[in-house]
């Protein structure tokens, strides 16, 4: 079973910023020109595709590309309770979830929780305005939490902006 919900992380909540430890990428000490946390929070929410990736059972990695939604300070997104990312969370509840642009990234790693039916009533119409996708056909197993709508829980960000790489890679913990 996924990791119980613990403290939900605010949208307000602003976490810790610090320069990620990269030995010998030569990233400047102290905090200035760090990013924002809306620079990350920004990306989070614009992402189109987010990849995803959990532990297998024989702790080999399983990557995968799914939609999802930056709510209430954690990425929700749903699933089949039968795919590989389910049931790999189900066991070990660690994951990492990247938005799409590389360029611009924002690796998210996480602990995944099953979100509360007020999470999944929120999550479903911002999600299908976002997708332009009907949910109707799922949202009865989705609110009688027949089916999972994971939340991830963020335990530490990185945000890497390749244009300003050295100057502004970012860690933030939560």
């Amino acid at each position: 079973m996924p990791a119980k919900k613990k403290k939900k992380t605010s949208a307000k909540t602003k976490p810790n910023a610090s320069r990620p430890l990269m030995p010998g990428y030569g990233l400047p000490q102290g905090s200035k020109g760090l990013l924002p946390w809306s620079w990350a929070d920004q990306r989070l929410k614009k992402s189109h595709n987010y990849w995803i990736t959990t532990v297998k059972p024989d702790g080999s990695p399983h990557s995968m590309v799914v939609w999802s939604l930056w709510q209430d300070g954690r990425l929700l997104f749903s699933t089949g309770s039968k795919s590989r990312k389910a049931r790999n969370l189900a066991q070990n509840a660690r994951c990492v979830v990247c938005t799409e642009l590389a360029n611009e990234a924002v690796i998210v790693e996480g602990i995944a929780e099953i979100a509360g039916v007020p999470e999944r009533r929120k999550f479903l119409p911002t999600y299908e305005r976002k997708y332009k996708f009907d949910m109707g056909g799922m949202k009865q197993d989705i609110l009688s939490m027949k089916e999972p709508v994971f939340a991830v829980r963020p335990r530490v960000v990185f945000g890497l902006w390749e244009k300003h790489f050295v100057g502004k890679s970012n860690r933030w913990k939560f």
